[in-house]
């Protein structure tokens, strides 16, 4: 009787039996039969509960082959006393694309919607991935929306009406996959850091051609609440709940030799830690799509840091959003060139506070002996701004070979040749293009077929068309304010300055991550002398201006290019030109990161309210003292006066110190 009732706290403690039910009933509710007590300790993957029995995982992660025509469960379906029971108290349903998950009004998991444009995002990049993977397997796939409405090429750089290309027709039936369908030469995904598991079910709602879909995460909660929504959507025959460390669960994969095809690293914060096992644990020629929110560190704020979690020096400068995107890409290559890998990015993107990157990685010992070639120092003027790239290594081609050498320099002097200032040196950082822009266009190719697919289509669409005119051989950009106010000029509109460029002989772009950047292949010499004829149609007042200020030493040159600031047509980019939503506004108050989610489920303080808070906590207001002590000063309470005129006075004071201060009668 006693090793049964220790048997009965053990469940209990674990979350596999809950208080005031029957063992039958619960075990019956889970859709599991009754495990042996020593083989429950070592479960880490299990498969969602489903109420129609047992779902067996086969040892590879995927499922059986007679699960693939089994149709979902409805999503109303569900008992009260299973972990996947109905929506309970103080918890609401959030819709997300065609995904519904069930969210804790206390911060036990993490969840913020600013976040859809990511999740819409990596959907669709990961459905034009699959798409590649599976066309070569003659395996086609079937997007809900894209049978029966022909394809929508945007041709960018010409300028022309969208061309039309025929969609999928349905040849070849017997090898067409669809959403919710088990392809057995399909891919696996792992999302490491899962959460209440809405990008998984995602996965399994909007993308076609998986073969099973990993929802990771370390917290207990989390894979309850996760077990719950797959559950509640109707995808347990997709979808695999785990509970365990992300690095040991990817270690583990690559030791058993059954690496995944997609990995999703998609922390709070940073995902340093990560990334060795995720180059390790991603097949050959797999994608890896990884996010940083971490934007102080990579955006200058604390370069140390940054060093110390990447390999590179981050410095200050309006370029900060593409540096961070070049520190990101520079890290996972390196780690990757440690086994040698190398990766081949596809997209990278900065968005609101955060920036995403989806790359390919391949082994290839030749290839991984180039990686030093692609990474380069920067070299970024305090005075002005002006940068310069010194690349690592170099790479010479001798007919079929090639020879890889240190490369030489430095490109600067001992100080800015333009404004006499020092310079700041920061990298290693990636120096190679940031986009795969045949790959972009596929994208943005099946995005036209398909309106309406997402919600922040529209977005994406701006987004993605600014990244298909980027100049992909041009790193970094300067920004127009900051080119004026350098010499304390007004500033030129866009259209005028790209035009002076244009005129000049030089190629100029937006970028995606700057409003007002400019991309080009112009020198620095050639920029300042733009400014400098522009400066003569709005002159300073030079007689203001510091002998030793970076304005007085680039006006006091005389230009060697007579800019023409005359607009011409090709200076407006089409994406421009045709109004897509390319930087949007915050749709609403306090957008952007949300409070880490407390391990006991606790609610935290918004961080709205910390601001408040500690905001002016060094100055004393005046007007609110509610704040200060309300306990009478000391001196008074021993009754003594001795001192006490220099004692800051206190709201109220005790009546018996005042009564020991009154004269006698």
């Amino acid at each position: 009787m006693k090793a049964k009732f220790t048997l009965l706290a053990w469940f209990m403690r674990h979350g596999i039996l809950q208080p005031g039910r029957t063992v039958t009933n619960q075990l019956a509710g889970r859709g599991q039969r009754f495990p042996p007590p020593e083989d429950l300790p070592a479960r880490k993957l299990y498969p969602s509960k489903d109420m129609e029995g047992e779902c067996p995982q086969e040892a590879n992660g995927s499922h059986p082959e007679q699960r693939e025509e089994r149709p979902p469960t409805s999503d109303l379906a569900m008992d009260d006393g299973s972990c996947a029971g109905p929506v309970k108290t103080g918890e609401t349903v959030i819709t997300e694309g065609k995904a519904k998950i069930i969210f804790p009004s206390a911060n036990e998991v993490f969840y913020n919607p600013v976040q859809e444009f990511n999740r819409d995002l990596t959907c669709a990049v990961i459905t034009e991935f699959i798409r590649l993977q599976l066309s070569a397997k003659g395996i086609q796939i079937v997007v809900p929306g894209e049978e029966k409405i022909e394809k929508v090429v945007v041709d960018l750089s010409e300028g022309e009406e969208a061309g039309l290309e025929p969609a999928p027709d349905g040849e070849g039936a017997e090898q067409a996959k669809a959403v919710g369908e088990v392809c057995k030469e399909g891919v696996r995904i792992l999302e490491a850091l899962a959460a209440s598991g809405l990008r998984s079910i995602r996965f399994a709602k909007e993308v076609p051609g998986l073969q099973a879909v990993v929802a990771n995460d370390f917290s207990s909660k989390a894979v309850e609440l996760m077990a719950r929504n797959i559950q509640f959507n109707g995808v347990g025959h997709l979808v695999t709940s785990s509970l365990a460390d992300a690095r040991m669960l990817m270690y583990q994969q690559k030791a058993e030799k059954h690496p995944f095809d997609i990995i999703d690293l998609d922390p709070y914060g940073s995902p340093a830690t990560f990334l060795d096992a995720a180059v390790q644990a991603v097949s050959e020629g797999g994608l890896l799509c990884v996010t940083c929110t971490d934007m102080a560190v990579m955006a200058g704020n604390s370069g140390e840091t940054c060093y110390s979690k990447y390999g590179a020096m981050s410095i200050k400068g309006k370029f900060c959003h593409e540096m961070a995107l070049r520190i990101i890409l520079h890290s996972l290559d390196l780690r990757a060139n440690c086994y040698q890998r190398y990766i081949v990015p596809l997209l990278s993107v900065s968005a609101d506070f955060y920036i995403r990157v989806f790359v390919r990685v391949f082994t290839g010992q030749a290839t991984a002996k180039a990686s030093a070639s692609k990474q380069a120092l920067l070299y970024n003027c305090v005075g002005c701004g002006t940068h310069h790239f010194q690349r690592l290594g170099k790479m010479t081609s001798h007919g079929s070979n090639f020879k890889y050498s240190a490369a030489s320099g430095p490109p600067v002097g001992p100080s800015c040749e333009h404004c006499h200032q020092r310079h700041q040196l920061g990298g290693p950082m990636w120096a190679e293009p940031l986009h795969d822009q045949a790959f972009v266009q596929r994208v943005l190719s099946a995005l036209g077929s398909n309106p309406g697919r997402f919600g922040t289509q529209d977005r994406i669409q701006g987004v993605l068309s600014m990244v298909t005119e980027e100049l992909s051989d041009v790193p970094l950009y300067y920004t127009l304010d900051c080119l004026s106010s350098t010499i304390h000029c007004n500033t030129p509109s866009l259209l005028q300055f790209r035009s002076a460029l244009l005129h000049a002989g030089y190629r100029v772009s937006l970028s995606h991550a700057c409003k007002n950047a400019i991309k080009t292949d112009a020198p620095p010499s050639i920029l300042w002398d733009i400014m400098r004829c522009w400066e003569r149609l709005h002159p300073v007042k030079r007689e203001r201006l510091s002998d030793t200020s970076p304005a007085f030493h680039i006006l006091s040159v005389e230009p060697t290019l007579q800019a023409s600031f005359t607009i011409r047509e090709d200076a407006n980019p089409k994406s421009r030109k045709q109004g897509l939503k390319r930087f949007q506004e915050n749709p609403e108050a306090y957008w952007g990161p949300k409070a880490r989610a407390k391990a006991g489920g606790g609610i935290s303080t918004s961080l709205q309210d910390k601001r408040k808070l500690y905001q002016n906590k060094r100055k004393e207001r005046a007007e609110d003292r509610s704040h200060m002590k309300n306990s009478p000063c000391k001196r008074l309470k021993e009754g003594s006066s001795a001192g006490a005129e220099k004692c800051c006075p206190s709201p109220e004071v005790a009546p018996e110190a005042l009564k020991t201060e009154s004269p006698p009668q």
